[in-house]
């Protein structure tokens, strides 16, 4: 009697586990030439950084890890572009999603004397729409909002100098 009675609950809650799967989407990939997705964060000095200030300019956006070989070992790299670039409006941020405690992001970005901004994906937000699935992911965005380039994994100054080169006055006498 009471299996006869618990039925329609069990039927009803399949049904609704059903439903919600076949209408769960998941964001789809990025491609090159797609607009890039909107965002707003924090950074680590409490500034808010967004989207709509990086348009018009080419950026470089890193999603890392602090633990990360790759993270630690290129971080001179996107310094050195940094600083060459960043008066011909070159922005570079890196953006951490998984909720690492401040004093550990702020050590990492003083051992690495990062100078551009670190914000703080907080719900990793950025990331998934971003599709972000493994990390770290570097993405080039050209001024007028559209993905040139993702990497994943190490990066090196010349591949991201050759993306970059259209936006960057001093790369493209080289």
């Amino acid at each position: 009697m009471l299996h006869r009675a618990l039925l329609p609950a069990f039927w009803f809650l399949l049904t609704i586990c059903l439903l919600s799967g076949c209408s769960r989407q998941e964001t789809p990939p990025l491609k090159v030439g797609d607009p890039a997705p909107a965002f707003t964060a924090t950074d680590m000095e409490g500034r808010t950084i967004s989207s709509t200030q990086l348009a018009g300019h080419p950026a470089i956006l890193r999603f890392f890890l602090i633990d990360c070989k790759f993270c630690k070992a290129d971080t001179p790299v996107l310094n050195d572009l940094y600083r060459q670039y960043n008066d011909s409006g070159l922005a570079v941020v890196y953006i951490e999603t998984l909720g690492v405690p401040d004093d550990d992001i702020r050590r990492f970005v003083h051992d690495l004397d990062i100078r551009f901004p670190v914000v703080r994906d907080k719900g990793a937000g950025i990331a998934s729409r971003y599709n972000v699935k493994s990390l770290p992911l570097t993405v080039v965005i050209d001024p007028q909002g559209k993905i040139i380039g993702a990497i994943l994994g190490g990066i090196s100054k010349a591949e991201l100098t050759s993306l970059l080169a259209p936006w960057l006055p001093a790369a493209q006498k080289r």
